[in-house]
């Protein structure tokens, strides 16, 4: 499986980005350590992992601490050992997909432009953890779920919008 992990972090003077590998990683907890050493007086630090073109993690520690998961399919778990370290341990799905396909179309009648999300997907874990960031909820599996989008353009959208766009396009360019 192909897997590209971007670490981003918030600190006094801003986003810095790097990339991190996590094919020596064992664990969940090796994963946050390795977050942790990305920028240790950081207040917010997110990991974007994508893998295969079809799979996106979110992963946030505020203040080195607080693990919050995201995940855009459960099936990531099943296909691969990063995915399963990084959304194993996640029970709970993220929101119905159900219920964001009935809020879209309750939205339908104000914005056209917008396509329907995926019914297949299953996402998992805290759809919420970019609330703060202006990522809300809904928007972040709106994202997931539309048909088309890979987890690069996912990343990309999301970084924009936060505000460390260009530092995890520098990556990709690196």
């Amino acid at each position: 499986m192909s897997t590209f992990a971007a670490a981003v972090a918030r600190g006094k003077n801003g986003w810095t980005a790097s990339e991190l590998d996590l094919s020596g990683l064992g664990d969940i907890d090796e994963v946050v350590d390795a977050l942790r050493e990305v920028d240790p007086d950081a207040g917010l630090t997110l990991l974007f992992v994508e893998s295969d073109d079809l799979y996106l993690a979110i992963l946030r520690l505020d203040e080195g601490e607080d693990l919050r998961v995201f995940g855009s399919d459960s099936a990531f778990a099943d296909e691969s050992r990063v995915g399963s370290m990084l959304l194993g341990e996640i029970e709970a799905p993220a929101l119905e997909i159900d219920e964001l396909t009935a809020a879209h179309e309750d939205a339908e009648e104000e914005e056209e432009d917008t396509p329907a999300p995926d019914p297949d997907a299953d996402p998992v874990g805290d759809a919420e953890l970019l609330n703060d960031l202006g990522v809300s909820a809904n928007r972040l599996l709106t994202l997931c779920g539309r048909e088309g989008m890979m987890p690069a353009d996912v990343t990309a959208e999301i970084c924009q919008q936060i505000g460390c766009g260009d530092e995890v396009e520098e990556l990709r360019e690196a």
